[in-house]
């Protein structure tokens, strides 16, 4: 009894437009940049223009991630709601798949743009075995204090009542064939750019490690301390926050060289350093576990891991043969891949854009009995 679980940050799943860019430069696409844009009233127009032509490439793209990536269930990140997320299904992700998806959920979040987690999921495995939704609980409301975890790091930016999770902790008690299984999804904090002479990633690292603390406190709050290790649960999202990275130096015309490196501090040891779960992701080869690029012109890039399926013991102990898998097909081409990594991209990706999104789907297969 086998089930194929996968999390996707589909990147700015909108049904609504932004027209803050004309008063915040910084919120404005570059190519309005290029022109000269007298009215709000016309930067309105040409806006909606923008998105409308491009949203139908990056969407049809974001729908080949899902499809090659064959999940029974898929956990998303920045998802705007319901009826996006219908609209999605229905209008692309159907024309691959069929009636494959027909159980959505999603609750919304705390996040102040309004992206928000959510779910899709088969009636039943690829093997037959039916999938049961038993519960769904949200815990966007669960604030610092709530839990003891307000702190002088966090307290540079937030209060006692302030809500830990940024977006959500979206827990979900499923039957895999009649076997219980806990889900949680969560997209955690981003890095932001840096502040006081301190980077974006350091600046933002407290408010991380509370999100993961706080997810850690749910599921031993549930099972208890000392038999959480025995329960089959996951935890699935992107969450902003690596362990290990891979340098890209050099450029196309010298050769690219790649650069390992572990034991980074992250926010993320709270789930690893006493084997609480385990990133699966690292029984690939250090240099293909990253599913996003980073890079701030040629003179600052890396590979890394944001995106994860956190097993508990008990799981990955039954799946100790199986690695995740991470498609690929929809990085744009400005992508740079390590030696042997390179990959068919999806028809009309682009230099940057048109792709599927900035993150690389991960899915893993995952056997019950």
């Amino acid at each position: 009894m086998s089930l194929r679980l996968a999390t996707f940050n589909v990147e700015n799943l909108m049904s609504r437009f932004d027209f803050t860019g004309f008063r915040n430069q910084l919120r404005q696409d570059r190519v309005l940049k290029l022109f000269e844009v007298k009215s709000e009233e016309d930067y309105r127009r040409l806006e909606a223009a923008r998105i409308v032509a491009s949203t139908d490439d990056t969407r049809q793209l974001s729908a080949l991630a899902i499809a090659e990536a064959e999940a029974d269930i898929l956990c998303l990140q920045e998802v705007d709601n319901m009826d996006a997320l219908r609209a999605f299904e229905y209008g692309y992700l159907f024309r691959m798949v069929g009636h494959g998806y027909m159980h959505k959920y999603l609750v919304e979040g705390n996040d102040s743009r309004g992206i928000d987690v959510g779910v899709m999921m088969r009636d039943q495995t690829r093997d037959g075995e039916r999938i049961e939704i038993v519960d769904i609980k949200s815990h966007a409301a669960l604030t610092y204090a709530d839990i003891g975890l307000f702190s002088p790091e966090i307290a540079a930016t937030n209060k006692p009542d302030d809500k830990i999770f940024k977006r959500d902790c979206l827990e979900l008690d499923l039957k895999i064939g009649g076997r219980p299984f806990t889900l949680y999804v969560v997209h955690f904090k981003s890095m932001t750019n840096g502040r006081d002479g301190v980077d974006g990633r350091t600046s933002t690292m407290p408010i991380r490690r509370a999100e993961a603390l706080a997810v850690r406190h749910i599921i031993e709050n549930r099972f208890g301390p000392d038999h959480a290790g025995r329960k089959d649960f996951a935890i699935c999202g992107d969450m902003n926050d690596y362990q290990e990275r891979v340098i890209v130096s050099g450029s196309k015309r010298t050769g690219y060289g790649f650069t390992h490196e572990d034991g980074l501090p992250s926010a993320l040891d709270v789930f690893s350093h006493d084997g609480f779960a385990e990133n699966v992701m690292r029984r690939r080869e250090p240099l293909d576990r990253w599913t996003l690029y980073h890079a701030r012109g040629p003179e600052e890039q890396h590979l890394c891991q944001l995106d994860y399926i956190w097993l508990s013991p008990s799981l990955a102990a039954r799946n100790s043969g199986r690695a995740p898998e991470i498609v690929r097909g929809g990085q744009p081409f400005r992508t740079v891949f390590p030696p042997g990594q390179d990959v068919e991209r999806f028809p009309r990706v682009g230099w940057d854009r048109p792709k599927a999104s900035d993150h690389c789907p991960v899915v893993m297969s995952l056997d019950f009995a």
